[in-house]
């Protein structure tokens, strides 16, 4: 999980609006479009982020069908390894 945290925040374009919605799902579950609203990002690129969170198994969708309004949350592993997400976070801002 940590290769895989790495590359996904720190390795990549995208990790700082990744890690910005680790972040928020962390404190209760959105959807696409609410995400959108809180981060104040396009609809479009947070659809993108989640497609990538979602492969890597860092978050699950709350149905088993993709449709309008779907939940997202931190997948159970996201949420045990959530302190060293916030370890690689704080190394990267050092820097």
């Amino acid at each position: 999980m940590k290769r895989v945290l790495w590359y996904l925040i720190a390795g990549s374009r995208g990790g700082a609006n990744r890690a910005r919605i680790i972040e928020t799902l962390y404190d209760r579950p959105y959807n696409v479009n609410q995400l959108s609203q809180e981060l104040d990002l396009d609809y479009k690129t947070i659809k993108h982020h989640i497609k990538v969170l979602e492969e890597h198994n860092i978050i699950v969708m709350s149905t088993g069908k993709k449709k309008y309004g779907s939940l997202y949350f931190l997948s159970t592993r996201m949420e045990e390894e959530y302190p060293l997400f916030l370890e690689i976070l704080n190394k990267m801002k050092k820097k």
